[in-house]
């Protein structure tokens, strides 16, 4: 059986944390489905709208991202166990899921640091993202058709510190659940790993732990169930399957949405050219699940 990394969007867990544990356990049954067959699943998940709420609900007390960061993994960690246990009951399989506290390491003189991109917290209209920037000095970008945002700098993860601890519980037979939000920001520093102000995109740092722990599928999900070039046009194509040479041409046309699919897709990249073999599965928790016999899903190698 396959070792599968299955990264978990945070826009796609609810609005709200009854509204999120819903889904966790909706989430938990094609997730169970994997593991009652016999692959080895590994989870991470963003935290994009949780973290950017958190944040705001914390300004008085001026709390910084990587400590906001460290909440939000808890917090959503908490129920997806309890979403995965209840299934794992249900069908009478022994196994245990932990929750991982992922601190990330990225490199200080990142010059994303320099340049914010990465949305979090929810949308707001044009009207609210202005009074936003005026009062409080956020950097506001419209996201993709869907309203503004708020965006912060995004540096790439280049190692994970907790990845041992990963790796032994994952071989021992545990699910993990892990690089909530993309991991906490940290720089070493001496002895220490210090917190950056910053958020690190979930699909580049679940890549870096697939990489890391050896996985033989990376599933990043979203909310469509194939990749589409032309998308949202009349000649718009769903694509099956995607060589690294023809996700580089695609990059080069500008086929991708920066702020949500081409994150997804340059992630899918690095993941395949990692090691001859792997490959990385675009599509919702339903259909990558189907990918893996060929059925759906958008297959990058």
């Amino acid at each position: 059986m396959s070792r599968i990394l299955i990264a978990l969007g945070g826009n796609a867990l609810g609005e709200t944390p009854k509204e999120q544990l819903q889904i966790a356990k909706e989430t938990a049954k094609p997730i169970v489905d994997l593991i009652e067959k016999g692959h080895e699943v590994i989870i991470a998940h963003g935290n994009g709208p949780q973290v950017g709420m958190i944040n705001l609900a914390m300004e008085g007390t001026s709390m910084p991202f990587p400590e906001c960061v460290a909440m939000s993994q808890g917090y959503i960690g908490y129920h997806l166990q309890n979403g995965i246990y209840e299934e794992l009951n249900r069908r009478n399989i022994k196994k245990h899921v932990a929750t991982i506290v992922t601190q990330v390491v990225i490199d200080e003189n990142d010059e994303a640091l320099k340049n914010p991109t990465k949305p979090i917290g929810k949308f707001y209209s044009k009207d609210e993202a202005e009074t936003l920037l005026v009062e409080k000095g956020y950097t506001m970008v419209e996201d993709s058709g869907r309203g503004y945002r708020r965006v912060v700098p995004s540096p790439k993860p280049i190692d994970i510190v907790e990845k041992e601890s990963i790796r032994t519980l994952v071989e021992s037979g545990h699910i993990v659940i892990t690089v909530g939000g993309g991991g906490i920001p940290v720089v070493r520093e001496g002895f220490a790993y210090n917190g950056i102000n910053c958020v690190i995109d979930k699909d580049f740092a679940s890549e870096k732990i697939a990489e890391l722990i050896a996985a033989d599928y990376l599933f990043i999900l979203t909310a469509v169930d194939r990749i589409a070039i032309n998308f949202g046009k009349k000649d718009q194509i769903d694509l099956e399957k995607m060589s690294v040479e023809e996700a580089y041409k695609y990059i080069e046309e500008e086929q991708f949405a920066p702020g949500s699919m081409l994150p997804k897709v340059m992630a899918a990249i690095k993941f395949a050219e990692s090691k001859k073999g792997r490959q990385a599965i675009i599509a919702s928790l339903e259909k990558a699940k189907e990918a893996l016999i060929g059925e759906s899903g958008t297959i990058i190698y």
